[in-house]
């Protein structure tokens, strides 16, 4: 059997050879295309694959046609939007995500853009502290628990409010939860996305969310362009000087944002949330003891389809 990492944006070498490692040492056989730049390579490349490993990239029904002995895609990674889970389904494949191997690398990218935030993104005017500020988590999942962690050691007053994980559970360790998303807006005046992109949650951060925070509001977006109601974005930005937005995925108006609202704006030139060595291995290596696992022994764990 057969297993293809197929990433236009490749692991990191040391990645690829931990994953080669877990696969071989199941009797299993690794093919490797990376930095494609051409659907056909990739519909060409899963032919003959049981298993697929992929970051970013796009798998959709035209790929599971291609791909006629496919029993498993796993995206390296928490979110899992480039991959058509209906096609999936149809074609009988298991999907899975690696959830957890990137949450603490997205955690302190949440901090590297709150602080570059508050200091005004080092323009040389005096800016402010996180001590002691209310912080909103929105979604406390893995990347959530990990951003509560890190403010803790800012001395930040942490508060969170997730639709599926129980209050009680957050309470437990210390955080106040809140019922609803209106109340953890109104609350803090720093609010960290961690939402999927979903039919529920797209451009569900809309203005009569947003116009809810208090003074000095800083919302950081590491999760999905798509839950950010972009022209209600633009008008909280118009209409409250004191607001700012800190991303680490460009919004579609990134050149209107950018010019209107200097030192206000700030997105990343490509999505890097998970964009270190430790998480690139850490997925990677979970994404291929998950196939093993599947292949070998049936555990859908971390089936999401």
């Amino acid at each position: 059997m057969k297993v293809l990492i197929a990433t236009d944006k490749p692991f990191a070498a040391v990645a690829v050879n931990g994953i080669r490692e877990k696969v071989e040492a199941a009797g299993l056989e690794l093919k490797l295309l990376e930095k494609y730049t051409e659907k056909a390579q990739l519909l060409e490349a899963a032919g003959d694959v049981e298993a697929i490993i992929i970051r970013s990239d796009v798998v959709d029904a035209e790929v599971f046609d291609a791909a006629g002995q496919l029993k498993i895609v796993v995206r390296a990674g928490a979110g899992y939007d480039n991959v058509d889970l209906a096609a999936a389904t149809a074609h009988n494949v298991c999907v899975m995500n690696t959830p957890g191997q990137n949450a603490n690398a997205v955690a302190e990218l949440v901090f590297g853009l709150m602080v570059y935030g508050v200091r005004n993104l080092f323009n040389g005017t005096s800016g402010t502290e996180l001590k002691g500020k209310k912080l909103g988590i929105h979604a406390y999942g893995n990347v959530g628990r990990q951003v509560a962690r890190i403010a803790r050691g800012y001395g930040m007053e942490i508060h969170a409010f997730d639709a599926f994980y129980p209050a009680e559970a957050i309470e437990r360790e210390g955080i106040k939860a809140l019922s609803s998303a209106e109340e953890l807006y109104a609350a803090c005046p720093f609010i960290s996305l961690h939402i999927p992109a979903t039919a529920e949650t797209k451009n569900s951060i809309n203005h009569a969310l947003l116009s809810k925070m208090p003074g000095g509001a800083v919302l950081i977006n590491t999760a999905r362009k798509e839950v950010i109601h972009e022209a209600d974005l633009v008008r909280i930005m118009e209409e409250r000087p004191d607001f700012k937005y800190l991303s680490d995925i460009a919004p579609s108006n990134h050149a209107e944002m950018a010019e209107r609202f200097p030192g206000r704006y700030f997105s990343t030139p490509k999505k890097m949330g998970a964009q270190t060595a430790e998480a690139n291995i850490n997925a990677g290596i979970a994404a291929a003891r998950q196939i093993v696992d599947f292949l070998k022994n049936g555990n859908e764990t971390y089936r999401v389809n």
